[in-house]
């Protein structure tokens, strides 16, 4: 099916609702604890276990209905299964709690050895989306790159210093308000380093 022939909502519904799923089942079973073959297990952990599946199926219906999923859906869904699969096994919250530092670790990586090279990574992933030009993708790449390693020191000074529960709240809303936040403040650079006023003139 092609992308354009589903509603615009259903994408963002996909890729949204397990995580509103997981801060949703976390309130409901948080002071909850769970004896299964024996073993005890916190809400967090319970609700870690279902939220493997559930992601994975919305994954996988993405990619039914697009056709393609990003590097960046594929690198979060195998950390999902690791570190999730990880705290499930060990009865250990900790590696789920981690997974934000390592993919933004991982992003600042990528895209940090692309600048080394000279090269824009996020121009090849987001070209169609944002008309910049090279120095404009160069720019924005720098800033990103500094922004996905703030976040990756922020998600480990939460989880190791707060409590479960903000760190639940931090990673449904905070992550998500801050790369919003971020690119709202490149309203700047976006009017400065247009591609499409290069190509009117």
């Amino acid at each position: 099916m092609n992308e354009n022939t589903h509603p615009a909502w259903l994408k963002t519904a996909l890729e949204l609702g397990p995580i509103l799923g997981f801060f949703v089942a976390y309130l409901m079973l948080k002071d909850r604890v769970f004896t299964i073959g024996g073993t005890e297990y916190e809400g967090f952990v319970v609700v870690t276990a279902g939220f493997i599946p559930v992601f994975l199926l919305s994954m996988g219906i993405l990619w039914k209905l697009t056709g393609h999923l990003s590097k960046m859906q594929i690198v979060t869904a195998v950390l999902i299964v690791v570190l999730g699969g990880l705290s499930v096994w060990f009865n250990d919250p900790k590696f789920f709690k981690m997974k934000p530092t390592l993919i933004y670790l991982i992003f600042a990586g990528v895209l940090g050895f692309g600048l080394l090279r000279g090269q824009s990574y996020l121009q090849s992933l987001m070209d169609s989306m944002l008309p910049l030009t090279d120095q404009g993708w160069m720019i924005l790449t720098r800033r990103l790159t500094l922004f996905f390693l703030g976040l990756a020191v922020l998600n480990e000074v939460i989880w190791r210093t707060q409590s479960e529960e903000t760190w639940v709240y931090f990673k449904t809303f905070g992550l998500t308000a801050a790369i919003f936040v971020f690119f709202m403040t490149q309203g700047k650079l976006f009017s400065e380093h247009s591609s499409e006023d290069q190509d009117d003139a």
